[in-house]
């Protein structure tokens, strides 16, 4: 498709009928205070008083804005981020387990150098195909993204005509906008999610317009 029929098609979007997404990375959690990442993948860890600061920054940003709904994973440092948005709306947070981070299986809570020392032939593995493989107990991309674009589908298509905030995790909200921007999965780490950063998603019937990725992250 032209460019040309690309902005024809933007025109005649009804924007009555549209659902904007503001898709919210949750804050920094509290066992990677050392700025050392980990793979927390289903670790129900709670944001660290940096992680709660973080998404209050986007909680008073949302403030003036008319949301309707808010949801979020029902992993704590998911939920933290929703019950501070939810708070200057008088919203309470919707959780759904659909929107949980990617379930990283033996890995889980390691950083990537114990996971490197205890299991090289599984890093091996990951990296040499990291869209299908699955780490032993974990889930792939394929998988996060048959369980995170449903219920999304279904909160959109809910929510025609109205704003919604979903607060999520990296992985999850990099799989949203890959779908968004219609990009492959090759694509994944063309994209970055810092903790306590903002999205915005655009839906229309049949298509999405993406206004911002990685907003109102610190350094930003």
């Amino acid at each position: 498709m032209d460019s040309a029929s690309v902005r024809d098609k933007l025109l005649d979007l009804d924007l009555s009928e549209s659902c904007r997404l503001y898709l919210v990375r949750h804050g920094e959690a509290a066992n990677v205070t050392d700025g050392v990442l980990r793979y927390n993948g289903h670790v129900d860890v709670d944001v660290s008083p940096r992680g709660a600061r973080q998404v209050e920054r986007v909680a008073r940003y949302l403030r003036d804005k008319p949301l309707a709904a808010v949801y979020c994973s029902d992993l704590k440092r998911s939920r933290r981020g929703a019950e501070a948005i939810g708070h200057h709306h008088g919203l309470t947070p919707e959780p759904c387990v659909e929107f949980r981070e990617m379930k990283m299986g033996i890995w889980e809570g390691l950083t990537f150098d114990e996971i490197r020392e205890r299991y090289p032939e599984e890093v091996k593995e990951k990296f040499a195909d990291f869209i299908h493989y699955r780490v032993p107990e974990g889930e792939n991309l394929m998988d996060l993204q048959e369980r995170v674009i449903p219920k999304l589908g279904g909160l959109i298509s809910r929510n025609r005509g109205r704003a919604i905030a979903l607060v999520g995790h990296g992985g999850m909200n990099m799989v949203i906008l890959c779908e968004a921007l219609r990009l492959g999965f090759e694509s994944f780490f063309r994209i970055t999610q810092a903790n306590g950063c903002l999205n915005i998603i655009d839906y229309f019937q049949g298509t999405a317009v993406v206004r911002l990725i990685n907003g109102l992250a610190e350094g930003w």
